[in-house]
């Protein structure tokens, strides 16, 4: 009995000892700004907004940003469920880098440039549906 005793009290240990430690939330949120998830964002948001007349646009991006903090918040808890606090780590490392800061730099455009290219093939895909649809 001491024996199961000792190797459950054992493996109870071996767990706390080896679990990883969760990253803070400051670390996380400034993973997801220096990756360039702003940027995208913005062209999403962008996009969106020239389609709203030009009185309502000023409303629109004050609600827009309130939803867009809880996407936000959502995904630093996602983050730090999934990674540890040294993967964490080692991503600022890169998004501090001169390709991680170039990357950032660039997202925006990297995702207008991504949905103008979805855009152009919107119909091909549209039909390719249908036609499994039926």
């Amino acid at each position: 009995m001491k024996k199961l005793l000792f190797a459950v009290a054992f493996v109870l240990v071996s767990q706390f000892g080896f679990a990883q430690e969760k990253p803070s939330k400051e670390d996380v949120a400034a993973v997801i700004e220096k990756s360039g998830a702003s940027g995208q964002l913005n062209a999403a948001k962008k996009q969106v907004l020239a389609m709203i007349p030009q009185d309502k646009q000023a409303a629109f991006v004050v609600e827009f940003d309130i939803v867009m903090k809880k996407v936000n918040d959502a995904t630093v808890e996602i983050y730090m469920q999934e990674y540890s606090k040294e993967d964490i780590k080692a991503m600022l490392a890169f998004y501090n880098s001169p390709v991680g800061k170039k990357m950032a730099e660039r997202s925006e455009i990297i995702a207008q440039k991504s949905q103008e290219s979805m855009m152009g093939l919107q119909g091909e895909i549209q039909a390719l549906v249908m036609k499994y649809m039926q």
